[in-house]
């Protein structure tokens, strides 16, 4: 099974309404969190290459975005289960932890994830708060939520983009 075609990695229009400069932001930030991953074998998408952040390889990343949107919008928003791996009481890290998983199943896996929150996002205004009562950011808006989930997988698109470079030399920006 392939994985779905990603998001375009094209920048909101200039003028375009807040909802869709947020969400056209995301979707080219998870846009890039694919096209750095694109060729890549499952050998090197494992590969340490940060003796000190062993964690931090292309699929731990790949994997800790998918249950950072899953705890924000599933759990947060919506207030269901704080269920996944990063939940695990006495595991740290534990979303990174995804030795012998294949990149493919961790690129699909985050699509569904990420269609998932798209839905979660389509029935809710920027100023709904979350329905999550357990956790402090349980009195996060939607647009709070969204702005955190641009700069989360920004963030991480860079890191990727920094792994990526030193496991095989590919690099490219935007």
């Amino acid at each position: 099974m392939t994985s779905p075609t990603p998001p375009s990695r094209t920048r909101p229009a200039y003028a375009a309404d807040e909802r869709t400069q947020l969400l056209e932001w995301l979707d080219m930030h998870r846009a890039i969190i694919h096209w750095k991953c694109a060729g890549l074998s499952d050998e090197d998408a494992h590969r340490v290459v940060i003796p000190t952040s062993p964690l931090m390889t292309v699929a731990g990343l790949v994997s800790h975005l998918r249950w950072v949107e899953h705890c924000w919008f599933e759990v947060i928003l919506m207030g269901r289960p704080a269920i996944g791996p990063q939940f695990d009481e006495g595991v740290e890290d534990g979303d990174m932890r995804v030795e012998g998983v294949p990149l493919e199943q961790l690129l699909r896996e985050y699509t569904a994830q990420c269609a998932i929150s798209d839905e979660l996002i389509a029935a809710h205004g920027l100023d709904d708060v979350s329905r999550q009562q357990d956790f402090r950011a349980g009195a996060a808006t939607l647009r709070w939520i969204l702005l955190h989930m641009i700069e989360e997988t920004a963030r991480h698109a860079g890191h990727l983009d920094i792994v990526r470079e030193l496991v095989d030399g590919s690099k490219g920006y935007y």
